[in-house]
């Protein structure tokens, strides 16, 4: 990295010779980066580490720039998500050549954990419409082992029962190449479930339950992953999928499936690219995050699909302890019909509306924007009864915030008892933020709605 001082002290050599002193003056306004000193990582693999940071030895840094490239070092190393806690610092300087320290807690990788999990949209929407049914539930096993290889590359196999009977084996590795841009991950999943979403009505969804098997799935997949830099990946996946239906879905549904079918196969295409510039990826307070998709479903005229969607998030801090959140939604999709297994649209995944927890709305086009405020009122360290070097604290984090969302929902034909389907939708609330380490997100909310109805929801899953 060489500054502009640099070049003017040549360039006005070159003009008319500069004084010892001039020439001292004019080197003080930079330092040299003599060596960079990792510790804590006793997994990772230095390069996955250095790939993050801003700088390398023997490059020049302005004075008025050292801070920032440090801090801008320790949050991109915060964001592979590999550590618990980073300190990147000067432990040295001798004239103006700087030893730089790193210091990490890596986090615990492997975890052979139970697995519990509603299989509903939210959990308000288990407690209250599903009636806190044990039912919906998927239970099981995850052996999951993070940073395998001291790569950040992840294993994952999947062991589930209940609601959804699932084997999944997954692995993923970010860099194959010297220059650590490219990467991959591939999968196997083999499902069956017993009850389906099989249409909507009254802005719900509508269920159905037999004894024998309802759906029966199967994907393989491979992805392609390019990261040029820290801030932006592009990512090409192609998938190979299975599905079935019982004749009693399609009795409910004819348009389940395109074509009328009771078996779809077909081959997925997804072209991914996100841009990541915030402070903490988890929960950004600061910076500006970008995600854009274009996915391609089948081969086949009868089973066409294309869908875009873009997904845009700013963060601007408003004071130390203070920030304003904004979120932008958008999603196309082509051509315009009414197979149900292409009309979901809002309330699923990140598409959700605080205050709609219990609605869905299906669709070929709609978008969301959200606003929130958000404040720190109070945070606190908890020390760690057991002894440990990289988990001896637990910093947690509490914020208040106020919010409104607008959304809207576009349907060419819309089953009439769907109200919320083509008109402007609104929501607003308060709500507490409950942030700690290990990506941990708890929200309690409190939201209104158009309809003139409110509530108290619960809410776990992450902003990005």
């Amino acid at each position: 990295m060489l500054y502009a001082q640099e070049k003017t002290e040549q360039d006005s050599t070159a003009k008319t010779p500069l004084s010892l002193s001039e020439r001292v003056a004019m080197r003080s306004m930079y330092q040299v980066v003599g060596d960079i000193q990792l510790s804590g990582n006793k997994k990772t693999r230095d390069f996955i580490i250095f790939r993050e940071i801003p700088f390398k030895k023997g490059e020049r840094i302005a004075d008025s720039e050292l801070d920032k490239l440090l801090e801008l070092a320790r949050q991109q190393i915060m964001n592979t998500l590999l550590f618990v806690d980073v300190n990147v610092y000067v432990a040295a300087k001798k004239g103006n050549v700087l030893i730089i320290n790193v210091d990490l807690k890596e986090r615990w990788y492997f975890f052979p954990t139970p697995y519990f999990r509603l299989v509903d949209r939210n959990f308000n929407q288990w407690w209250v419409d599903q009636k806190r049914s044990l039912d919906r539930v998927n239970y099981g096993i995850k052996f999951i082992q993070n940073n395998t290889t001291g790569r950040n590359d992840n294993l994952n196999i999947w062991l589930i029962n209940g609601y959804t009977q699932q084997f999944t084996i997954r692995y993923d590795i970010p860099f194959i190449d010297k220059k650590l841009t490219k990467g991959f991950n591939i999968g196997f999943i083999r499902a069956t479930q017993k009850e389906l979403n099989y249409g909507t009505a009254d802005n719900k969804q509508l269920f159905n339950r037999q004894e024998s098997v309802a759906r029966k799935f199967t994907r393989v997949d491979f992805t392609y992953s390019y990261r040029p830099d820290v801030r932006n990946r592009h990512y090409f996946k192609v998938s190979y999928n299975d599905e079935q239906l019982s004749d009693s879905i399609l009795q409910l549904n004819p348009n389940y499936f395109p074509g009328g079918k009771t078996r779809f196969r077909y081959i997925d295409f997804n072209y991914q690219y996100k841009y990541y510039n915030v402070d903490y990826i988890p929960y950004p307070s600061k910076g500006f995050h970008l995600e854009a998709n274009l996915y391609k479903r089948g081969l086949t005229k009868a089973s066409n699909l294309w869908q875009t969607s873009v997904r845009a998030i700013y963060a601007h801090p408003l004071s130390k302890n203070s920030f304003l959140h904004l979120e932008g939604i958008g999603i196309i999709k082509l051509p315009r019909n009414d197979v149900f297994f292409n009309q979901r649209l809002l309330g699923y995944g990140l598409n959700q509306m605080r205050g709609l927890e219990y609605n869905v709305i299906d669709g070929i086009a709609g978008g969301i924007f959200k606003t929130t405020l958000h404040k720190q009122v109070f945070g606190f360290i908890l020390r760690n009864p057991f002894p440990s070097k990289t988990h001896d604290k637990i910093p947690i984090r509490f914020f208040l915030k106020a919010y409104g969302d607008l959304g809207y929902g576009h349907h060419i034909n819309p089953v009439a008892s769907n109200t919320l389907n083509n008109t402007l939708l609104r929501t607003w609330g308060l709500g507490l933020d409950i942030v700690s380490i290990y990506d941990f997100l708890f929200k309690i909310e409190y939201s209104f709605n158009q309809l003139g109805r409110n509530g108290l929801y619960l809410q776990t899953r992450r902003e990005f």
